[in-house]
């Protein structure tokens, strides 16, 4: 599949770990110019560092997607190094909460939708205007599993994600005839280092988590990266306003 994605331009949020980072270095390993937006500079850096030793191009700015003065700077930022705006997967999330819907507070609550929804609201509101100065572009913002069913003990997080795709086929229609695609990727579970805190301390949780996709193990970040990968790509060019389960299996049961 050809990407056609050479010389482009790729802002990718939540880019210092996990899937923003493999979906950066996957950017950049097509040719695109990639923006790291993280929280973690040393994170985000450490991502540009990587792209740079392979012999792509890379920047990366600070960003913390629950704030509008943030979201707007990295945007200004993007403008200013390389004069363009092309893709934007918009990937920064958290999930703190591990307990019933009644027992969460309203610190988590806040925390949780402040980054997962108010953060990807915040970054298309300003990333499709300079889309539209273009004539076009492509969005993906990460969604979950839990956004397209239940999520017992993450009640709030679920809520969050489910908000993501509400706000990801609104955008997709509202600008379909302006030649911007917006889509979501639903991840199940995937190995990355926030899954391996979690589950190295009881190996049997792993395996819990393991059988409950039908392939029999969880994902990893590259295969949600190539998946972003294809929906920027031309060869998605009919697909909007959707989102897309990589889950294993697991939304078939």
């Amino acid at each position: 599949m050809s990407m056609t994605f050479s010389g482009r331009v790729a802002v990718v949020t939540g880019a210092g770990a996990g899937i923003g980072r493999a979906a950066a270095l996957a950017f950049a390993a097509e040719g695109l110019n990639v923006v790291v937006a993280d929280l973690d500079a040393a994170s985000g850096e450490g991502t540009v560092e990587l792209i740079k030793a392979a012999g792509g191009s890379a920047a990366f700015v600070r960003c913390n997607v629950a704030l509008e003065a943030d979201v707007r700077h990295l945007m200004e930022q993007t403008l200013s190094t390389y004069g363009r705006l092309d893709y934007a997967f918009n990937n920064a999330g958290i999930e703190i909460e591990h307990g019933r819907l009644a027992d969460g507070t309203e610190d988590e609550f806040d925390a949780i939708m402040g980054v997962n929804v108010k953060g990807v609201w915040l970054c298309m509101k300003y990333q499709l205007p300079l889309m539209l100065s273009q004539g076009g572009g492509a969005i993906v913002n990460t969604a979950s599993v839990a956004g397209l069913g239940a999520a017992p003990k993450m009640s709030i997080y679920s809520a969050s994600k489910h908000a993501v795709i509400g706000l990801t086929k609104s955008a997709a229609i509202e600008y379909a005839k302006k030649k911007i695609r917006v889509n979501a990727v639903c991840p199940g579970v995937i190995d990355t280092d926030m899954f391996r805190r979690a589950y190295e301390a009881d190996p049997r949780k792993a395996e819990f988590a393991a059988a409950m996709h039908p392939v029999g193990r969880v994902g990893t970040v590259e295969e949600v990266a190539s998946a972003v990968l294809y929906l920027c790509s031309d060869g998605a060019a009919f697909t909007t306003g959707h989102a897309l389960a990589i889950d294993g299996g697991a939304l078939a049961i």
